[in-house]
């Protein structure tokens, strides 16, 4: 007797917030700092010091890259997951924007997954009456894909839809001058 197991939800989106080539010489000068330390009461110390603490700092990082996945069900961004209901709009911002989003305009209650080495992010309205949380905010390589995926827009195509909206609406208040 077999029991049907219910459908695995479809993936929709999925990527790994790698690390940039440029963030990976932090381990390295801090190895290189560690072995220097040591050097001064053996080599062979300051030699195993860098190495094992080059090691143990790429093996921290590589167990602390958050994955963003979304399903049909649901979205996950590091070990955070909440039910896609109650996604409300889904913005992208990149450039001077998605600085802004990252600071002046930064909410205090947003659930944050910023990586310094990443300039893009979106930004995920909550609409949960039971969280407190206004929104999440989350740094992507491929923010496009990611706000397609949600069913949002780029911040740079609501401003335009937005302006033609204004255009639209000037445009059917002003009185006919043909009459």
């Amino acid at each position: 007797m077999s029991t049907a197991s219910p459908a695995e939800p479809t993936v929709l989106y999925n990527e790994k917030l790698w690390p940039s080539a440029g963030t990976w010489i932090w381990p390295l000068l801090l190895a290189a700092t560690a072995g220097v330390a040591f050097a001064p009461i053996a080599t062979g110390w300051g030699i195993l010091a860098g190495v094992v603490t080059l090691v143990a700092l790429c093996v921290i990082m590589l167990l602390n890259i958050p994955r963003i996945t979304v399903t049909t069900e649901s979205v996950r961004v590091g070990r955070a997951t909440i039910e896609r209901q109650f996604i409300g709009e889904v913005t992208g911002y990149r450039g001077d924007e998605a600085f802004k989003q990252r600071g002046q305009k930064l909410h205090g209650l947003a659930f944050m997954n910023l990586r310094g080495w990443l300039d893009a992010v979106v930004k995920l309205e909550v609409v949960d009456p039971r969280d407190q949380t206004p929104y999440w905010l989350t740094s992507t390589r491929r923010p496009e894909e990611l706000t397609r995926a949600l069913g949002g827009l780029m911040d740079e195509y609501r401003q335009s839809d937005e302006a033609e909206l204004t255009e639209s609406d000037a445009g059917e208040s002003r009185p006919d001058e043909s009459s």
